[in-house]
């Protein structure tokens, strides 16, 4: 009876009441909350069933409390001082206003009576709590206090002057001993790391001006600025140093160019960190590189692989000979999709080796060479050492001269099947450039199967999309045409920006793919000068679509925005004169 009671009045029956979810979804996440411990409103979140705004609000009502989203809030600074940043780590809580002696503070969970009363003693006056989601006070703690402030106040505080940065030496043997700021200056960058990872991040820059630091992460292919405490250009050469020492590199020499590698572990996920350090007038400039060993296993269909085209990559993985080529530009993924397709065709009866510059994942089951100039190990080299290896499957990570080209068509002509990248803007116009590498036509027409153009593009956030309603006239003809359906019927989404998204409105990418098939109608056009547009056209009558004809079918399936395709794939053209 006493169970009923209390689950008459929790989270989940309010959101089950409000139609957000299903019986079955509140009795799976009951149990979850019975093997894990766990309370129910967090087995919620963990399994996806309810936004976590949603179920901190069911939260708030069922405790009494007024629910506040924090997320966007601007407090002045008189009231934000009221909370020093060690408290608002501790109880994960932020001051919203004040009011009549009254301070409001917003808190990540419902608090215990006691964390009140010591809250009222701390912070010297009256309390009114009210509840945020744990994602908005994390939010809000970083973008008005910075990230790790705690830690930089920790390190000042253990100091007798913030110069000390400049001579600051590591044990490189045991780089947390030392000096007593070594340890917090090791949480400072772990923290930085975290949150990386955190916000799924591909690329870390920590760049030194005059006066200031400046920390970004590259998120879904677009650098962000994160904020970080004041002071914290003093202590600069620590961080770098912490780095070197993390990466294996020389501490004391800064003049010159290093380059180095992390590996980390964050629960069950390993990663690898690429370490770039660069001299410049105010200090060395690092980039971190993040790759995940197991982010790349993804099926084709996640990539962003059409049901069409899905069937047509499955095909090529399984050729006994020929050559694919994906092209696109540094960033878009090409690799990624490379890894997918050599995992499609790892099935243990063929002896499958890549030489790549650098590795960037280890695959199990597959043999991989990284290209070293100083040892005289490059592309076209180590091809021939391949060829001697008995391969079925080689992946060359880059064609970027004429000999690696020759060697990769003669090896698709010899019973191997080939993958490489080609740096061209469409699918079309390897066969051009290749060509100009003076490959000859017969060879290329008997060796190149299929080549791919790749971009990545952002997909709409999931949490705040909504019905785009602004779509441009031209937009909606192309769609339209493209899709073969009427302009009333085009539709499109766009995120209006959340705290899931950092108020950006996407979250996360997708592959878009541009096929183009070798036939015989495309063979007989190879030769020396080949326009473009003569392959282009004869792709067309054999149903070839470009990447921006794919674009509008994820527009219409609410996968990316408008915004998005137009980034990708618009041309720039000049405006007519007048007449």
């Amino acid at each position: 009876m006493n169970r009923d009671r209390e689950t008459a009045r929790d989270a989940g029956t309010v959101l089950r009441d409000n139609g957000l979810i299903s019986e079955k979804q509140l009795d799976l996440a009951r149990r979850r909350q019975e093997r894990q411990q766990t309370p129910l409103h967090r087995a919620l979140v963990d399994l996806g069933y309810a936004s976590e705004e949603d179920v901190y609000r069911a939260v708030a009502k069922v405790r009494g409390m007024d629910f506040t989203d924090v997320s966007d809030l601007s407090v002045p600074k008189e009231v934000l001082s009221m909370v020093p940043v060690k408290l608002a780590l501790h109880f994960k809580i932020v001051p919203v206003t004040c009011e009549a002696g009254q301070l409001t503070v917003a808190f990540s969970e419902p608090p215990p009576a006691s964390d009140l009363g010591n809250l009222r003693l701390l912070i010297g006056t009256r309390l009114r709590a009210v509840l945020s989601t744990p994602a908005a006070i994390h939010d809000f703690i970083k973008r008005h206090y910075g990230l790790g402030a705690q830690t930089i106040q920790q390190i000042r505080n253990d100091r007798a002057t913030p110069d000390l940065a400049d001579d600051i030496v590591f044990d490189v043997k045991n780089p947390d001993s030392g000096l007593p700021a070594d340890a917090p200056m090791a949480d400072f960058v772990n923290q930085i790391l975290v949150e990386a990872l955190r916000m799924d991040a591909t690329d870390v820059h920590i760049e030194p001006y005059q006066t200031s630091i400046k920390l970004r992460y590259r998120i879904d292919g677009v650098l962000q600025d994160i904020p970080v405490p004041e002071g914290l250009r003093q202590l600069y050469n620590s961080i770098v140093s912490r780095l070197k020492v993390m990466a294996g590199l020389n501490i004391a020499e800064r003049r010159v160019a290093h380059d180095g590698r992390i590996g980390m572990k964050m629960g069950n996920e390993e990663y690898d960190l690429r370490v770039s350090i660069i001299p410049t007038p105010y200090g060395e400039a690092v980039c971190l590189r993040i790759l995940g060993r197991q982010s790349m296993f993804l099926d084709l269909g996640q990539l962003g692989v059409e049901g069409d085209q899905q069937a047509v990559f499955e095909e090529l993985t399984k050729l006994p000979q020929g050559m694919v080529l994906l092209t696109g530009p540094t960033g878009s993924g090409k690799t990624t999709t490379l890894y997918a397709a050599l995992a499609h065709a790892n099935d243990g009866t063929r002896k499958i080796i890549t030489i790549e510059n650098p590795i960037e994942y280890r695959l199990e089951g597959i043999s991989q060479i990284q290209t070293n100039a100083d040892l005289n190990i490059t592309f076209s080299s180590g091809l021939r050492s391949v060829l001697r290896h008995d391969p079925d499957v080689i992946l060359i990570g880059e064609i970027r001269d004429v000999e690696t080209a020759e060697i990769a068509v003669r090896s698709a002509q010899t019973g191997h099947l080939v993958f490489s990248t080609l740096h061209t803007n469409d699918s079309i116009s390897a066969i051009p450039r290749l060509l100009d590498m003076k490959i000859e036509p017969f060879l290329l027409a008997s060796s190149l199967s299929c080549s791919i153009a790749q971009r990545l593009a952002r997909r709409v956030c999931r949490h705040c999309m909504e019905p785009d309603e602004n779509i441009p006239p031209e937009i909606r003809r192309d769609m339209a045409a493209s899709l073969r359906i009427d302009p009333s019927e085009v539709r499109a989404w766009k995120g209006r920006g959340c705290v899931e998204c950092n108020q950006l409105g996407y979250r996360g990418r997708i592959a878009l793919y541009e096929f183009f098939l070798i036939n015989d109608e495309i063979i007989d056009l190879m030769r020396p000068g080949i326009l473009p547009s003569e392959l282009r056209a004869a792709a067309r009558r054999q149903g070839w679509k470009s990447i921006r004809e794919h674009g509008w079918l994820k527009i219409q399936n609410g996968i990316i925005p408008v915004e998005e395709n137009q980034r990708l794939t618009r041309r720039i053209s000049l405006p007519q004169p007048s007449v």
